[in-house]
Order: C-alpha cells, then structure tokens, then sequence
C-alpha cells in the first residue's frame, strides 16, 4: 500500500532543512561570521584576489547565497567583505545578485512547504484575514518593496512571509532585487574603506546606515513606494461616500 505521508513530509523537507542548518549556523558559525576574522584573513584574500579575481566572486557568491538560504548570521559582513574585496560597482553587483538567489532560494522552500497549505487558508478565510488577503493583492508591488526598503524589516522576514501569503514569485524577484539596492551600496561603501579602518585598529561603524543624510533618502523610497497605496486608499475612501442631496 503507498503512503499517503510521504508526498507532505517531501514537500516540506527543503523548509526542514533550511530551519535545522540554520539552527545550527546560528550556534556554530555566529563566532567565526565576524569582522575579526576578515581582518585576520584580508591579506590572504587580497593575494587570492589578485591571482584568480573570477574565482574569488564565485566563491563570494556561493558562501553568500548560501548564507541568505540559510538566514545565517554575517550578512553584514558579507556586504561589507563584497566592498572590500571588490569595489563598488563590482561589489554592489555580486551583493545583490548573491542575496536575490539566496532570498529566491528561501522563498520557493517556503512555498513549496507552508505556503500551500496557508496560501489555501488565506483564500477560504473570511472577515479581516479575507480584507487583508485583498489589500496585500492589490497592493502587492508596492508592500514587496517597502518590505526591502525599510531598514527595520529582518530580511528573513521579507524572504518567508510573502511566500507564506502567495505573492507572485516574479514580483518577489523583482522587487527584491531592486528594494535591497539602497542598502547594498551602503555597506558595500563602508567595505570599499573597511581597509584603512582596520589599519586604526577599528571595527567598521554600521551605524552609518542610520545617518540622516543615508536614511532620508532610503526613508524618501519608502514614502514613494507608499504612496500608490495611499492614493488608492484615499480614492476608495472618497468612492464610498455617497453624495448629499
């Protein structure tokens, strides 16, 4: 007699896998993901950068990939070591390619898991799971895309929850790959002079990504990405008043 288990437990191992490496990488890795061992190790890189520039970015690449799938911790550092390493054009570009893949990665093992199953939930249910259904589907655009740009967001949490709630996975791409640039070039600039800053004996200052002159401008994305829902929000306002005689 066939199982009838199996096809679900298959369905979810991919997101079961994710979660038990990720424990793990949590535990093991947290001491080692760590700008201490990028300054230990940079002059190394810098000579294997300098002998094999191609097969350096696939490595970068593929451990940071593999870092987002996994929602790792060091994706900080990762950004700044692509900077370091790289440059900024080149550095931004590997960034945000690698952390697409890897955002895409988690977001089909999502889907392929859990999705489903709340996906079908989402659409039966009623009352204000049904309004928010209809309001995340009109607004799907914009909400993807101030999920990457508010710097408040986990980026883990951008990754699971549109997958969860049956966003097209085209917009997700996209959106993703766009609304995570602002801050790629961020971090990938604070690695571009990472070198001089380990030369004072320094750790590299994230904070400046909370500086006014850096935050306004992402906050200014955030408020263009919002203002379509406004505007559609404001007219069905004005659409459901019924004129006075």
């Amino acid at each position: 007699m066939t199982d009838l288990k199996k096809p679900g437990i298959a369905r979810h191992l991919p997101l079961i896998i994710v979660a038990v490496v990720a424990v793990i990488g949590a535990v093991t890795l947290k001491d080692y993901l760590t700008f201490d061992t990028l300054r230990d190790n940079r002059e190394a890189l810098l000579q294997f950068r300098d002998e094999n520039l191609i097969g350096l970015a696939a490595v970068f690449a593929t451990v940071y990939i593999v870092m987002v799938v996994f929602s790792l911790p060091g994706a900080a550092v990762a950004s700044v070591t692509g900077g370091f390493l790289f440059g900024l054009a080149t550095g931004t570009t590997l960034n945000v390619v690698s952390a697409t893949i890897g955002a895409s990665g988690i977001f089909l093992a999502a889907r392929w898991g859990l999705g489903e199953t709340l996906s079908a939930r989402f659409e039966a249910a009623e009352g204000r799971v049904q309004m928010l259904k209809q309001a995340l589907r009109e607004n799907e655009i914009e909400v993807l895309l101030l999920l990457r740009l508010v710097p408040a967001v986990p980026f883990f949490v951008a990754n699971l929850l549109p997958a969860m709630v049956g966003v097209k996975f085209g917009n997700f791409l996209w959106t993703t790959a766009v609304g995570i640039i602002p801050g790629a070039i961020v971090f990938t600039w604070i690695g571009v002079g990472v070198g001089a800053v380990f030369d004072r004996g320094e750790d590299p200052d994230l904070s400046l990504l909370w500086e006014p002159h850096v935050i306004g401008p992402i906050l200014g994305l955030c408020v263009l990405a919002a203002m379509p829902i406004i505007v559609k929000s404001l007219r069905r306002k004005g659409a459901g008043k019924t004129p006075e005689a």
